[in-house]
C-alpha cells in the first residue's frame, strides 16, 4: 500500500499564463504558484483546487467508476469531482453522484476519511487539487446510470479490486488505503 503522496514539481505545476491577463504582456513563467506581472503589477495566485469522492459500499463491494473523459480516459476512478464556489465539500459529492451516476444520496450520509493531495492534468494546466474522500454505506444497491464523466458504473468485491487499474493518483491511494483497513475476501 502506497502511503505518499503523488510527486509534484515545479515543472509538473506550470504557470497557467504565457501572457498577462490585465495588459498581456509575455510572462516567463518561473513561479508555478503566484503570477506576478512585472510590467503592471497584475497578481493571480494558483491556489489549490477542492475535490471530493465517495468510497460508496454494498455488502462487499465498492463502486467503482470508469472514466469516460480525459485525464485518464478508460481508467477506473471513486466517483466524485470539483467543489463548486458556494459548496460544502459534503455538497459538492452528492451533486456529482447525481450527475455522474443518478444516485441520490443526502451530504449528511457522508463520512468523513481523508484527504490526499493530487495533479489533475486538464487542457494544458496541471491543478493542484486537496481530494477529499468520503464513505457512504449503502443498506441496499441502487440502480446506476453512467453520464457525464462516467461511462461506467462497476460493484467490485474488495478481493477483486486491482488499484494499479485506477488511472488518478489520489483515487488510487484512497483505494488502496480503504482496502488496507478492510477485512478484504
Amino acid at each position: 500500500m502506497s502511503s505518499q503522496s503523488p510527486p509534484m514539481s515545479a515543472d509538473e505545476l506550470r504557470s497557467p499564463f504565457r501572457y498577462c491577463p490585465a495588459c498581456r504582456a509575455e510572462y516567463p513563467g518561473q513561479n508555478p504558484r503566484e503570477f506576478h506581472c512585472q510590467a503592471c503589477g497584475f497578481r493571480y495566485f494558483h491556489n489549490v483546487a477542492a475535490a471530493g469522492g465517495a468510497l460508496i459500499v454494498h455488502d462487499g463491494h465498492l463502486l467503482l467508476t470508469r472514466r469516460a473523459h480525459a485525464p485518464a480516459a478508460g481508467t477506473l476512478d471513486v466517483p466524485g469531482g470539483f467543489v463548486d464556489p458556494g459548496e460544502t465539500l459534503e455538497a459538492a459529492v452528492a451533486r456529482e453522484l447525481e450527475e455522474e451516476l443518478g444516485l441520490r444520496i443526502e451530504p449528511q450520509a457522508l463520512r468523513y476519511l481523508f484527504t490526499l493531495p493530487n495533479l489533475y492534468p486538464y487542457a494544458d494546466v496541471t491543478y493542484a487539487t486537496s481530494d477529499t474522500f468520503f464513505r457512504v454505506d449503502l443498506a441496499t444497491r441502487p440502480e446506476l446510470v453512467a453520464r457525464d464523466d462516467v461511462s461506467e458504473a462497476l460493484w467490485l468485491r474488495f478481493g477483486e479490486i486491482t488499484p494499479s487499474s485506477i488511472g488518478l493518483a489520489s483515487a488510487r491511494m484512497a483505494v488502496e488505503r480503504f482496502l488496507g483497513e478492510q477485512q478484504v475476501e
